[in-house]
């Protein structure tokens, strides 16, 4: 691990952005981009629009899911040793608490911090707020560690 950080390689939002956030996948298409890493967490935004709303014109729940397991698995990929490991989500659940309704520039924000770093799984939790920093959603997304073959 670098010193004072769950993460084993430096990593930035700008190199994460380009290289795991990538064309003609979700996270692409709603908008989802990493605007901080810090030494025990990974925040990303996700704009609230026509991409990310349900037919009344508030955040979908399944957006708030896509972005809360974007960012937890991002930043798990990052707790593990690249060159011989992986990650796949295996479990996901959250509670909406609040209604964010579309607009120009609105967007939330989830930050993943992880609750167990194991050696064959993670655990994060991930609270997704407003542009205000009201609490919307809060996730805990559950990771499997698996080496790589070949």
């Amino acid at each position: 691990m670098t010193q004072d950080s769950i993460f084993t390689v430096p990593v930035t939002p700008e190199e994460i952005n380009e290289t795991q956030i990538v064309e003609g996948q979700m996270a692409r298409h709603l908008g989802i981009e990493v605007t901080a890493v810090g030494p025990d967490f990974m925040t990303a935004r996700m704009p609230v629009d026509q991409r990310t709303i349900q037919r009344i014109g508030i955040l979908h729940g399944g957006a708030s899911l896509a972005l809360a397991e974007t960012v937890g698995s991002i930043a798990a990929s990052y707790c593990v040793n690249r060159e011989k490991q992986f990650i796949v989500g295996q479990e996901i659940n959250a509670n909406h608490l609040r209604a964010v309704h579309e607009g120009e520039g609105v967007a939330v924000h989830a930050t993943a911090t992880p609750l167990h770093l194991g050696r064959t799984s993670q655990v994060w939790d991930i609270r997704i707020r407003d542009d205000q920093g009201r609490l919307v959603c809060v996730s805990r997304f559950t990771a499997a560690v698996l080496e790589k073959r070949g």
